[in-house]
């Protein structure tokens, strides 16, 4: 705008030029978000609100001087909400530049759209009726974070639960050893620890599909003061939480002029946990890549290193920690301030909510950069089963438990005697089986155990996830 007031034509919007990455380099990637939450997406849903709550009054008993919309008004106020577009956006904007106030400029545009006709005039003066700016927003933000979840970021949840339960499924049967501490311990298998993650983030996405999304609509401070001053005898109560409820929304009977953003920061945090999961899940595939266990397929022309041609880096992961990051902190932001407000408002809360959005594309962008990485996966069985063959020490565990069934006296001490910091190999542990007395079936039970086949029920497991 500036260059504009200085006689400079405005350079046009490139991505190259966008200040965050969500518009620059991941424009793509986040694209099915920008209707929601952009400027675009934030007039769009205020004007929704508007017109659904005059056609909302129209059809409210008792309000002699508001009389029931013809079809064609309905059609009208209709076409307003399904047809909005950007030029009406833009209409609202070049508004908004006289009144300054942005929630001003959506009731002039509406009335502005029904014209002066007379069977108009008399819903010019309920527009916007009993209303403070903040009825309009908490509830256009309430739609805007519902879409978000349910029509965009979820099904991309579904999509990556989908891919680990084909995986652990796949993989259920392929023995590796586990690292607890970094250590070498009990074996489990590939498609378990898929399977665990896979269940990890089924229950967190359901934590977060679960969380109710509410509004208020009762004013500039909550009591609905305006409304009985207009129309005592009315049920407000009623009305306005009908009306909320017709959005799909849980109506919030107590607040001040805001909506108090509590539900808001049990969105924002049931999703830190899912993003939360899903980075640990990064960070250990990473690992596995590097142990070897995970192959990725080159892609293309693609290039690992600028000096090292040989290197195919785990690029999708590490992105996806990164973004899951930056939208965690965000998110605790989100939770940590929206609910905090002086007294009956303050505005602290507006600019913040105008970041929901980058939160949510920042998700977006590490589930499909996640989704692109175990897509490029593929096990190296020989190498899982590599690191497991001479690894003998890991039979200890079961050796030590079958004597404590048979009442063998300090198991755990012998154990540790024979395999704490020293090399075991299948002989000498066969060699120690031998001394045992314990039952020929339980004795010829432990001789035929490898470290291969001591996985327990890991296969079963990863089997059964849904």
């Amino acid at each position: 705008m500036s260059s504009r007031k200085h006689g400079t034509p405005p350079m046009k919007l490139s991505t190259l030029r966008a200040i965050s990455p969500v518009d620059g380099r991941y424009a793509g990637k986040a694209s099915a978000l920008r209707d929601v939450f952009s400027e675009y997406g934030l007039i769009r849903h205020r004007v929704l609100v508007e017109v659904r709550w005059l056609q909302w009054l129209a059809d409210a008993p008792g309000i002699a001087e508001l009389p029931p919309l013809s079809p064609v008004l309905k059609d009208v106020l209709n076409g307003i909400v399904d047809k909005f577009c950007s030029d009406d956006a833009e209409r609202i904007k070049t508004i908004e530049e006289t009144t300054n106030h942005d929630v001003k400029a959506v009731e002039y545009f509406i009335r502005e759209r029904l014209g002066k006709g007379s069977d108009a005039a008399a819903l010019h003066h309920f527009i916007h009726f009993g209303c403070t700016s903040e009825d309009i927003n908490n509830l256009a933000y309430a739609l805007m974070l519902r879409a978000a979840r349910d029509s965009v970021v979820m099904p991309q949840m579904k999509e990556l639960h989908a891919k680990l339960r084909s995986m652990s499924r796949a993989l259920a049967d392929t023995p590796m050893l586990s690292r607890t501490h970094g250590q070498t311990a009990s074996p489990t298998t590939l498609g378990k620890e898929l399977a665990n993650v896979a269940a990890r983030l089924s229950r967190a996405r359901g934590q977060w599909s679960a969380v109710s999304i509410r509004g208020k609509f009762n004013g500039a401070v909550g009591n609905y003061n305006a409304h009985l001053a207009a129309y005592p005898d009315l049920d407000w109560e009623g009305i306005c939480n009908g009306f909320i409820a017709s959005l799909g929304l849980e109506p919030n009977t107590h607040t001040t002029q805001i909506e108090p953003h509590d539900w808001t920061a049990e969105y924002a945090h049931a999703l830190m946990r899912y993003d939360t999961v899903l980075l640990d899940f990064c960070r250990d595939t990473w690992g596995y890549i590097s142990l070897g266990y995970f192959r990725q397929r080159p892609a293309g022309d693609e290039i690992g290193s600028s000096t090292m041609p040989h290197k195919v880096n785990p690029i999708d992961f590490e992105n996806a920690e990164g973004n899951l990051g930056v939208a965690n902190a965000l998110l605790g932001h989100f939770a940590g301030k929206l609910p905090v407000s002086r007294w009956q408002r303050d505005l602290s809360d507006s600019t913040v909510q105008r970041n929901f959005g980058t939160a949510l594309a920042h998700v977006l962008i590490a589930l499909q950069s996640v989704g692109k990485g175990l897509g490029r996966l593929q096990a190296d069985s020989e190498r899982i089963a590599a690191d497991m063959a001479e690894r003998w020490e890991v039979l200890g565990e079961a050796v030590q438990t079958v004597m404590r069934r048979y009442g063998i006296e300090e198991p755990y001490e012998k154990l540790k005697e024979l395999t704490r910091g020293k090399a075991v190999t299948r002989e000498r542990l066969h060699a120690f089986i031998a001394t045992l007395d314990i039952p020929a079936e339980a004795r010829d039970r432990l001789l035929a155990m490898t470290p291969a086949t001591y996985t327990g029920l890991a296969a079963k497991l990863a089997k059964d996830i849904e």
